[in-house]
């Protein structure tokens, strides 16, 4: 078999029953790659309407892509797939990173995921051996702890997928984290990984993923990274990564503020992507299995008084969210709060669609300060957007425990029409950041599309003024 390596492995964590089963040649010629087999995968076994998202007999599958761990670029992305917790729906949600490639490294397409554990656990992966081990050691444990002790027990070329104290603490807006760094955020995966007790996947391969013709493949993977190279859009990325096009949304009015009350910000440069460059913010570049463009960055706060902090990102959805979102015109207040977010397992478009909804909530009088523990909340204050985050992460006090559920059952609660002003509007899923009244696009996609807000799947970059030959190609096909 090319490019899959024909094996779907489950791990029952209920029975404590691990097997290898093939993978159908009918579905890689139906389904192609990842999400497709997911999907599939996820209907043979949750088909029964009544199964919900923290039933045990809900799987959770991983999978990377058809060509995954070959030298294609920017192929190293990892498709999860389950019933999630925020909509109660389909959820499919990716995350870049190596991990995907080390598990069809270690002779796997997909790993489903069965039933629940009845203590914290863990499931080791290296080649042909498979384990489910206790986690007693990593549960309580941050991101950072996390990874540390697994690249510790199973070295340091092994790779981890993993859950924070968000996820262990049923938080619908908790992500799951890749290799620090990298995530599955939205919709709440890591909140079925907590309630099935897995605190973590590790993984490590040694076997080829084969091509059939490995020459002409080659040349066709060389062609495709040269047109990356010389693509302006692939090398601004590069430079200023997703953040680099904040500027340009926002002047077509159409880059949220103040939990959407605007679409439009007077100066933005402080939380975008040449700032981070420009201001020294910046400290490397990095780049997912086999990517040519290397879009994600790593930054870091070198002196004043948060020295020491640094973080993967920020990108463009995490300024929206963390900054104009909540108010936060600041380079530095978005590094901290994506810190946090990273370091507890919150999905950023969740934590800060929740937190601004709270503000907007606050300052209506929907809210009392009784409601936020005390919490002055407001728009551009930086240390109660912090505590907010971590008290929704922990499932704090009053306030932690009402935005830990997600917007769709927060407006229930509260009550006095506070839906109005809570910004989910596609299957309850908080919206990724950008202003669907400008971008009409963006509105019939999210509202069409099964996940809800779905970024990944819905860019209608023709809006946004795409390049000529893009434009050229969409006018073409829609004739």
């Amino acid at each position: 078999m090319y490019g899959h390596q024909g094996k779907i492995l489950h791990v029952d964590l209920s029975k404590k029953k691990i097997w290898i089963q093939d993978l159908p040649e009918e579905w890689r010629k139906m389904y192609v790659g990842s999400r497709g087999i997911n999907a599939r995968i996820l209907w043979d076994y949750c088909k029964d309407p009544e199964i919900t998202w923290d039933d045990p007999r809900n799987v959770l599958i991983y999978a990377p892509g058809a060509v995954t761990g070959t030298t294609a670029p920017a192929s190293g992305r990892t498709s999860v797939t389950t019933i999630g917790c925020t909509t109660g729906l389909y959820l499919k949600t990716n995350t870049g990173g190596h991990w995907g490639a080390e598990l069809k490294f270690a002779g796997y397409d997909h790993l489903v995921v069965h039933g629940a554990a009845d203590k914290p656990s863990y499931i080791l992966i290296k080649d042909d051996q498979v384990e489910i081990r206790d986690a007693k050691d990593l549960w309580g444990k941050d991101m950072i702890e996390t990874d540390a002790l697994l690249k510790k027990w199973h070295g340091e070329d092994s790779r981890g997928l993993y859950i924070g104290p968000a996820g262990e603490n049923l938080v619908r807006g908790a992500s799951i984290q890749c290799s620090l760094y990298h995530a599955a955020g939205r919709g709440g995966g890591a909140a079925v990984m907590g309630k099935k007790n897995l605190k973590a996947i590790s993984v490590k391969g040694s076997k080829p993923v084969r091509v059939k013709d490995s020459k002409k493949f080659a040349e066709i993977a060389k062609e495709m990274r040269d047109l990356l190279k010389a693509d302006s859009g692939a090398r601004s990325l590069h430079e200023f990564g997703t953040a680099g096009s904040i500027a340009a949304v926002n002047e077509l009015h159409a880059f949220p503020g103040k939990n959407w009350q605007t679409g439009y910000t007077e100066n933005v440069y402080p939380i975008s992507g040449q700032c981070l460059v420009e201001k020294g913010y910046l400290k490397r570049r990095v780049a997912c299995f086999g990517c040519t463009i290397g879009c994600h960055r790593y930054s870091a706060i070198e002196s004043g008084p948060n020295a020491g902090i640094a973080s993967g990102g920020p990108e463009y959805e995490t300024f929206g969210a963390l900054g104009n979102g909540p108010g936060v015109i600041d380079t530095e207040g978005v590094i901290m709060a994506n810190e946090l977010c990273n370091r507890l397992g919150m999905d950023t478009i969740t934590a800060g669609g929740v937190v601004q909804w709270a503000i907007e909530s606050y300052e209506r009088g929907v809210l009392t300060k009784d409601d936020t523990d005390g919490l002055e909340l407001g728009w551009g204050k930086i240390p109660e957007l912090l505590k907010a985050i971590e008290a929704t992460a922990l499932r704090k006090g009053k306030l932690g425990n009402l935005l830990a559920d997600g917007l769709k059952i927060a407006t229930k609660k509260v009550g006095q029409d506070s839906y109005k002003w809570a910004i989910m509007n596609a299957k309850g899923l908080e919206q990724s950041n950008v202003e669907t009244r400008s971008a009409k696009g963006y509105a019939l996609a999210f509202a069409v599309n099964p996940r809800g807000n779905d970024h990944l799947m819905t860019e209608t970059f023709a809006e946004f003024g795409a390049s000529p030959e893009a434009v050229a190609v969409i006018e073409k096909v829609t004739g």
